[in-house]
């Protein structure tokens, strides 16, 4: 019940609709509990009499009442309704804005499908229970106490007789009630499960066909569904065993009521009006707790969509702001220190990806970052902007600990072009001004040209209002990295992070992106991530980062002569390179290896 207690906060607002929808409901009820008292007099005071203007009167009395017993539950629907929804949007609300609070690590924890069907199937079941709680929920018990009383009221013993056959349906249904709700958890986790694969497939639908892989693909897909199928079969099955069970239950009060009572009829202690309105009484009593064995199938699967909204709304954030935090100076000088630092993913210390770190980056400086892959280049740069928190050390910008700092204030003042490449749905434009909404047209296009973007916009139908589709399909990889560029750039960082953000890109593209960067981001201290050796040779510093350490550092000269490893990737790549230097020239710029191939 603790997560259904959790809910109480989101119907809160909600109260005055909510309360109306009760007191629109207590009407309907008491309406409904008059109708068999009016049988009951209609028979024994018309029919049996036969007065007809008894029967004309109750029968138009009994009219109006239903009439207006339907006009208030439309009135009670027409709130509740109200209330869910709101409920729901509020649910959904709350959850993203939790997700967009998270950090990298809590990301990793939830799969995009866990997220989605948190958002989507688990608010929809709550939305239920709220409204269903406010129409049904609240009905049946309060019917059923009504007309027991009345019950009472028309017959004490016979009542008294049929007590233990309410126990018994109450007993039944609380079983059932019990034995469900962990059905619909176990139901939810394999939606999970099932919703990832389905995610994973459509995003990678392009990939599957590239492949060949659609048998496989479908048999991977056959695994969640099948278990989701069974599952689900399963719950179905103990809600279609319960409605029979209460079914027959209903039948041996009605017997027992038409048997017990047409006893006493025959020796004078009942009228037929009376047996009749028992009976009625009797239906109105089990079929409220028909109607709560139902509920209990949507409190079962809603409590269970609360607790895993709950596994989400109650993540907090691993990467948390101090309480005494201050801002980050604007404008930063954008010095960058990292200071013994090492670092894990998860909360287990085996396998670090960086150890015993120390680098100093100079505001203004070009940092390039080499390695093999799963070296740890991405995850030392992720750390600035502290989408991770370090596992021991620290990073310091501007001299103070990024642990120390509004986050806001230090990632406003840094631009990211990430390794995966992310597009929204939306304009060229709109993609470009993502990190700074306000940024002025010239603006815009001055860091299109510096990410050599603005050409191909050009030439697409729209321009810069050309609509980009669902991950960028419509356009290329390269095209896509440097509209990524250009979103960091419009930013005006005063750190730069490049996460090999130029791989899609010709050499000689990527020649003219750094020119125009340096001149464009001037003052800014930029952190280069990258696998091609052309990238990197005019930095400031060169970072050589092996197995989670820093194997070298310096210049690009320095390295050819200090680093073995350097001098490995250079030898892979540019060939030439050390026979030159063999003959004591220095190693020709990156701008004129880009413009070999005009020359050839």
């Amino acid at each position: 019940m603790i997560h259904i207690r959790k809910l109480a906060p989101f119907v809160r607002p909600y109260w005055l609709p909510a309360l109306l929808s009760l007191i629109l409901l207590t009407l309907v009820v008491f309406l409904d509990l008059s109708i068999p008292r009016l049988v009951q007099h209609i028979i024994d005071q018309g029919i049996a009499q036969q007065n007809r203007t008894v029967v004309m009167q109750t029968s138009l009395l009994m009219l109006g009442i239903s009439v207006l017993s339907t006009v208030l539950a439309i009135g009670n629907n027409i709130y509740s309704v109200r209330v869910g929804e709101s409920v729901a949007r509020d649910l959904r609300e709350a959850m993203f804005l939790k997700i967009q609070a998270f950090s990298f690590t809590n990301l990793d924890q939830f799969s995009t499908g866990k997220l989605m069907v948190r958002l989507t199937a688990d608010t929809a079941a709550a939305q239920r229970l709220v409204q269903i709680t406010l129409r049904i929920g609240t009905r049946a018990p309060l019917l059923m106490i009504g007309s027991l009383i009345l019950m009472l009221n028309t017959d004490q013993r016979l009542t008294l007789n049929l007590l233990p056959l309410l126990l018994v349906t109450s007993v039944v249904i609380v079983f059932f009630s019990v034995k469900m709700e962990p059905l619909f958890r176990v139901a939810q986790q394999k939606l999970d499960w099932l919703n990832t694969v389905l995610q994973e497939n459509i995003a990678g639908a392009r990939l599957v066909k590239a492949f060949v892989r659609a048998e496989y693909e479908d048999q991977r897909f056959e695994a969640p569904n099948e278990e989701f199928t069974n599952r689900s079969i399963h719950v179905m099955q103990w809600m279609a065993t319960m409605s029979p069970v209460l079914s027959v239950l209903v039948s041996f009060g009605i017997v027992a009521v038409i048997y017990i009572g047409g006893m006493q009829a025959i020796r004078g202690d009942l009228t037929l009006g009376q047996i009749v309105a028992f009976t009625n009484y009797l239906l109105t009593t089990m079929g409220p707790l028909t109607m709560m064995a139902m509920l209990s199938n949507v409190w079962a699967n809603g409590i269970a969509s609360m607790q895993r909204m709950d596994e989400v709304l109650d993540t907090v954030s691993d990467v948390q702001e101090a309480a005494d935090a201050r801002p980050l100076p604007n404008p930063a000088s954008g010095r960058v220190v990292f200071e013994h630092v090492s670092f894990h993913y998860g909360s287990s210390s085996d396998g670090l990806v960086l150890e015993d770190v120390n680098l100093t980056a100079e505001p203004g400086q070009m940092v390039a970052i080499l390695g093999a892959t799963g070296a740890g280049k991405t995850s030392l740069v992720n750390l600035i902007p502290r989408f991770y928190d370090v596992s021991a050390g620290r990073v310091l910008v501007d001299g103070v600990d990024v642990r120390d700092l509004q986050q806001d204030s230090l990632v406003g003042q840094i631009g990211v072009a990430p390794q995966e490449t992310t597009l929204f749905s939306g304009t060229v434009r709109d993609n470009l001004c993502y990190g700074r909404p306000g940024a002025s047209e010239a603006e815009v296009i001055a860091a299109a040209k510096a990410a050599q973007a603005h050409d191909f916009i050009l030439k697409l139908p729209l321009g810069y209002d050309t609509h980009v589709e669902e991950r960028g399909v419509n356009l290329s990889g390269g095209q896509k990295q440097r509209l990524a560029i250009a979103r960091a750039l419009i930013v005006r960082p005063k750190i730069l992070i490049l996460d090999d953000s130029t791989s899609a890109v010709d050499v000689e593209t990527e020649t003219r992106i750094q020119t125009e960067i340096e001149e464009l981001a001037a003052g800014s201290t930029s952190f280069v991530v990258a696998q091609r050796i052309s990238t990197v040779l005019n930095a400031d510093k060169i970072i050589v980062i092996d197995k989670g350490q820093i194997a070298a550092q310096g210049t690009h000269s320095e390295l050819l002569q200090s680093s073995p490893i350097y001098r490995e990737i250079y030898a892979s790549q540019l060939g030439n390179g050390l026979r030159e230097l063999g003959n004591g020239h220095e190693p020709r710029p990156r701008a004129a290896l880009a413009r070999e191939p005009e020359k050839a």
